[in-house]
């Protein structure tokens, strides 16, 4: 049984949270910063070129692999040692957003000349920092002995996220539905959008024995994320890209709905 090692900790207050989610959607509006300049109607086309025209983490795409074993073994480690695997959980989210933050946030485009995309940047450095230091004060408790039906039911949206079935060919998003994806796809791993509905599914899992603010701004984060990318689907280049991006949308609003019927760790 998990022992709740924070019990004696005092609650955080109410009030943090809206202004927390505030920081966050001021974070998410931050203004692309750019070589060349843009008008702000072409954000979206910015980013597009970022993402995926200059097919922003091939350079990085052989560390891929390494993302999705390095999820199997922690999954591993939750079934066989789940009293070690909190602190091994949150450490690996916190590096692994890091890593995100640099490969996906900058890059050079043909348009647009050296691109970072501030929020994005912001936000995946904010909740690297967080989980570690969730990891080094040891406040993420997780097991399976509480998977229920309705884990089951969320299942699905997470391994979607982590085959990331996807091919970027000049421009365009393509379903590929290779199996070899599930250890070699480059999404899973440098992209924040597909790697965050992973973590979300074992956030609720590790419910109610998550720090509140970490599991809030983790969560709440990726809702803007999940909203602006269903426009996705009303462009024939990227419409995939609006499929692949249901688990974060469902999962951020799963795990805000959960944690206000539930009573996380301070």
């Amino acid at each position: 049984m998990l022992v709740n090692r924070t019990a004696a900790k005092p609650q955080t207050h109410r009030w943090v949270y809206p202004l927390t989610y505030l920081l966050l959607l001021i974070i998410f509006f931050l203004p692309l910063s750019t070589e060349k300049p843009y008008a702000p109607q072409e954000t979206s086309n910015v980013i597009r070129e970022l993402l995926f025209v200059t097919n922003n983490p091939a350079p990085y795409t052989l560390l891929a692999p390494l993302f999705h074993l390095a999820t199997i073994g922690l999954i591993v480690l939750i079934a066989l040692r789940p009293a070690s695997a909190g602190r091994a959980l949150a450490a690996y989210m916190g590096v692994n957003y890091l890593v995100i933050g640099w490969v996906q946030s900058q890059g050079v485009t043909e348009s647009y000349g050296y691109v970072v995309h501030t929020g994005n940047l912001v936000a995946c450095a904010l909740l690297g920092v967080m989980w570690l230091a969730v990891s080094f004060q040891n406040r993420l408790n997780i097991s399976f002995n509480n998977l229920d039906w309705r884990h089951y039911l969320l299942l699905p949206l997470a391994l979607l996220a982590f085959w990331s079935p996807a091919a970027v060919i000049d421009g365009v998003v393509y379903p590929d539905f290779n199996p070899i994806l599930l250890l070699t796809s480059p999404a899973y791993g440098l992209s924040y959008c597909l790697t965050t509905p992973v973590f979300l599914f074992l956030l609720i899992v590790a419910l109610p024995n998550v720090p509140p603010l970490a599991y809030r701004i983790t969560a709440f984060n990726a809702l803007p994320y999940g909203l602006v990318n269903m426009m996705s689907w009303f462009d024939p280049a990227v419409w995939w890209m609006g499929v692949l991006h249901i688990p974060l949308l469902a999962l951020s609003i799963v795990a805000l709905i959960l944690v206000r019927r539930q009573a996380p760790v301070a």
